[in-house]
């Protein structure tokens, strides 16, 4: 997410930091590399040029020249400045109306069907909503198939009306029936086209006349970049939505969407969408995205999903199993999918501070654990339970069951035993001492407890 960008501000950041004497004339330099970043970036000239006005004067003003620390004090000031310029907070979802109907729009391809399934899948397990979903996409072919099949996998009803190729009327019908059957939220999913048209607008403006949505949300595929941009702005001339989506930020974008997209519009982005599964969807954080583009992590997410999968009754059952040495592969496969849910890999690790840059050209896939899993599989229950009952032959089967080398089955038990020595580590007075120490830590928030089951 943002590689290029990254890279970039943290050259030009990284100049200024190592110069003997900072002056205007350095300051004026790093500006400037900066705003070329943000170009680069596909971020709008104007918006990029305005930013870095401001963060050149603020530096002069707030005394980065004779500051021990100018190239901290810089990276907080283009910090804050990035942060404004995506909405400063987090603006959520309004959902007060009984019931709540939201209308997805946007051009097609900008992944507006599997965002309706995504938010029918964050409200009710997040929301504790009852969702339905409604399929309005009456033009493209397998559309209307593709949400049933996203509903399918969440366990959310889609209403359709097969043969009807009047939106209007199936969004209208879909109100009652939602009234009849006790949905307290409607996700209507429009249909998009692959360029902006009359025919188009005027289609989706019927539908808006017509239900008087609660929200309206303007799905944005972010590897479009500065087109994204002039798309919204058209969709928002003619219905005023509410606020933007920003889709497919594990792909090779450049950033300048999600950076200039609220200045432009007046809008603020609400959700961001990574990789296919139904999970991958965030609130959107102007500080956390702005904490990512300067290569800081983003560690209060990645704890945010991972207490979401976090079960205390199933951490306690773990505690009491490592405490008597019993922690076996079972366990360890649920932990694997606990992990998994948690979304795209590589999506994951790019949150810990300094490992998105390191990590940045490495294909790390979301099979990875496919291997281990194989291997776990091929083992009896028995072995399963009691590690320690495998010895060579076994280990032979496991590796002929599971189709891997030998060495992989040595090394998976290798690591599993590291794992367990430092998991009954962890329970003892050392682990807590450090697990206390990490919860104090001021750029580590939430790590005192969630993640091990401790309060």
């Amino acid at each position: 997410m943002f590689n290029s960008l990254q890279d970039k501000l943290d050259k030009a950041l990284h100049n200024i930091s190592g110069r003997g004497k900072i002056t205007e004339i350095n300051v004026a330099e790093t500006v400037k590399e900066i705003r070329r970043a943000l170009v680069d970036a596909d971020v709008n000239y104007k918006v990029a040029k305005d930013l870095t006005k401001r963060v050149q004067d603020k530096a002069i003003g707030q005394n980065v020249l004779t500051s021990l620390t100018p190239g901290q004090l810089m990276t907080k000031i283009v910090h804050d400045e990035l942060v404004d310029l995506m909405g400063g907070s987090q603006e959520g979802i309004n959902l007060s109306d009984k019931p709540t109907i939201i209308l997805i729009a946007g051009l097609q391809g900008s992944g507006k069907t599997t965002f309706s399934g995504k938010l029918a899948n964050y409200l009710k397990q997040k929301r504790s909503k009852k969702p339905l979903l409604v399929a309005c996409d009456v033009y493209r072919p397998a559309a209307i198939d593709q949400l049933k099949v996203l509903g399918g996998q969440i366990g959310v009803p889609v209403y359709t009306e097969e043969g009807n190729l009047n939106p209007v009327q199936i969004s209208e019908n879909a109100i009652n029936f939602a009234k009849s059957n006790s949905h307290d939220v409607i996700i209507i999913d429009t249909a998009g086209r692959l360029a902006i048209d009359q025919e188009m607008m005027n289609e989706i403006r019927n539908v808006h006349q017509a239900v008087k949505p609660t929200e309206t949300l303007f799905v944005v595929d972010s590897m479009t970049g500065q087109d994204a941009v002039n798309t919204a702005k058209a969709f928002n001339d003619v219905l005023n939505y509410n606020g933007v989506v920003l889709t497919k930020l594990d792909g090779d974008t450049r950033g300048g969407a999600a950076l200039t997209i609220r200045s432009v519009v007046e809008k603020p982005i609400k959700f961001i969408s990574t990789g296919e599964k139904m999970e991958a969807l965030d609130l959107f954080y102007p500080e956390r995205m702005a904490d990512r583009i300067l290569g800081m992590g983003d560690v209060v997410s990645l704890v945010e999903r991972a207490q979401e999968q976090f079960d205390e009754e199933e951490a306690k059952r773990l505690h009491k199993k490592i405490a008597k040495n019993e922690f076996g592969f079972d366990d360890f496969l649920k932990q694997i999918h606990q992990i998994k849910k948690m979304g795209n890999m590589k999506d994951l690790m790019g949150m810990l501070p300094g490992v998105g840059k390191a990590i940045k050209d490495v294909d790390i896939s979301d099979d990875s654990f496919k291997h281990i899993e194989a291997i776990i599989y091929s083992m009896t229950p028995e072995e399963r339970r009691k590690p320690s009952t495998i010895n060579m032959p076994r280990k032979q089967r496991i590796a002929k069951g599971a189709g891997r080398k030998l060495e992989e089955v040595n090394q998976l038990m290798k690591q599993f035993e590291q794992m367990g020595k430092m998991m009954k580590m962890m329970q003892g007075p050392q682990g807590k001492q450090m697990m206390q120490m990490m919860s104090k830590m001021p750029n580590m928030p939430g790590m005192g407890g969630g993640l091990f089951g401790g309060k």
